[in-house]
């Protein structure tokens, strides 16, 4: 199991590349939507389930229970034990697993196409009929704050990060991790995930996507047989939740256990519009901005601070133009050789996009941002899983799938003038923020605090 933070799209540019090629879609009488994509191929289907429920809707002092039910998700039904979901899948050759994130929470399974309706059926069960109990919880709370230790208290910059969502994000919920703070894990009970359970896992909350050599009526016909008797229920109110404008930079110093400093700073920035329309033209400028800074070894942070001038061991930039809770943030992140301190690098990673407003990007870089968008077209074609990724992604974040249409034409509108535009109107002090790594001894003797988890 896994959780997930808003993801820098960039980094995941082929989710935008599979075209809306013959998706379909109902509604079943609950209120729950499915939509099918076929692809025959190879005789694989891939079923995921996805619920409009991540850790943008917790509260204080329950922070994490998105992810804790999750994992209870495992844990039986009334007509299954603890651990038999997975088992079932694996006789039956398949493979599950499921992830959250601050949007969403999803559950999917990869199997032979004609063992298709053994995961819908499964899943149908567990959305209605889970059963949450003290004991199983309490094993489970320990697996899962085992969890955090090993993502994010045994590392660094995993720590800087947290801490870094926690300044730009005073209001919003963004800024609280999703696995959850420890104290909020420690003082949780098996109530708080029954309640959780009973608020979110609405059919009218969950979208149905499949995937892969499957018939569409099929498909359409086994969703209403199992999930259309479900009985939908009224979902919580959701209010809106938006970060009061930044006045003034915001710094912090993380001191832990390490052998490099570390920084990483970054800026609000809009995200598009559920219409596909809002913020439009910026944010296709900021999605290509990340691509000229980085993710390739001709990008311009890899090539003017790493291999010519050899001021960072390595660096990045990152950006997501979506998100349910209408907030985003474009940052950078570095770690310094050894001769170059953290203040040093800033200054460098803020003069690269002075560099950028004084004499903008040149049609090389440009095409070679572009020329990325299309090669990851071509991968994301050859992937089932990926399709069904894209879709859910997309239509439990509340926009429409079919905006990956015209993806790759707003990507090659985007011009030198825009990217320029952009970094002038976010890219200020007084819209900073910053969190460095000043490493501490390391104790050569000292046990990590956590273990990884996998069922």
């Amino acid at each position: 199991m896994n959780f997930l933070k808003i993801v820098f799209l960039f980094c995941l540019m082929p989710i935008f590349a599979q075209a809306d090629i013959g998706v379909k879609e109902i509604t079943l009488k609950n209120g729950m939507r499915v939509l099918v994509k076929e692809d025959h191929r190879s005789p694989v289907a891939v079923s995921m389930v996805w619920y409009r429920a991540g850790s943008l809707d917790e509260v204080n002092g329950k922070t994490g229970v998105a992810h804790v039910l999750e994992h209870m998700m495992f844990k039986g039904t009334k007509t299954t034990k603890p651990g038999e979901y997975s088992e079932i899948i694996a006789a039956a050759g398949g493979r599950e697993n499921a992830f959250t994130g601050a949007d969403y929470t999803a559950y999917f399974q990869r199997l032979e196409k004609s063992k298709l309706p053994i995961s819908m059926k499964m899943e149908a069960d567990r959305m209605q009929n889970l059963v949450i109990t003290e004991e199983e919880f309490k094993k489970e709370i320990n697996v899962v704050m085992e969890e955090r230790r090993w993502r994010t208290d045994d590392k660094p910059k995993a720590q800087v990060n947290e801490l870094f969502n926690s300044l730009i994000f005073r209001a919003h919920p963004y800024g609280r991790p999703i696995v959850g703070w420890m104290n909020d894990l420690e003082n949780m009970t098996y109530e708080d995930a029954i309640e959780w359970y009973k608020m979110w896992y609405s059919p009218s909350n969950a979208i149905l996507v499949v995937a892969g050599d499957v018939d569409t009526e099929e498909v359409f016909a086994k969703a209403r047989k199992y999930f259309g008797k479900i009985s939908a229920y009224q979902i919580a109110k959701r209010k809106p939740q938006f970060e009061p404008k930044q006045n003034g930079s915001r710094r912090a110093i993380l001191k832990a256990p390490g052998k490099l400093p570390y920084i990483q700073m970054g800026y609000p920035a809009p995200t598009l519009g559920k219409d596909g329309i809002k913020n439009k033209k910026e944010v296709f400028a900021l999605e290509v901005l990340v691509g000229i800074l980085s993710g390739t070894s001709s990008s311009r942070l890899n090539q003017n601070l790493v291999r010519k001038t050899s001021r960072a061991i390595d660096v990045g930039a990152g950006y997501s133009m979506l998100s349910r809770g209408g907030q985003s943030t474009f940052e950078m992140y570095a770690t310094p050789s050894e001769k170059v301190s953290v203040v040093d690098l800033e200054k460098y990673l803020k003069l690269e996009l002075k560099n950028i407003i004084d004499n903008g990007v040149t049609d090389i870089e440009l095409n070679r941002v572009i020329t990325s968008v299309v090669a990851g077209e071509v991968y994301q074609k050859d992937s089932v899983f990926g399709a069904v990724m894209q879709i859910g992604q997309l239509e439990t974040m509340g926009y429409s799938h079919k905006i990956a249409d015209v993806y790759i034409d707003n990507i090659k509108k985007v011009t030198s003038k825009d990217i320029q535009g952009v970094i002038k109107k976010y890219f200020h002090d007084d819209a900073l923020t910053i969190v460095t790594l000043d490493p501490q001894p390391l104790d050569k003797n000292k046990i990590p605090k956590g273990r990884p988890h996998a069922r």
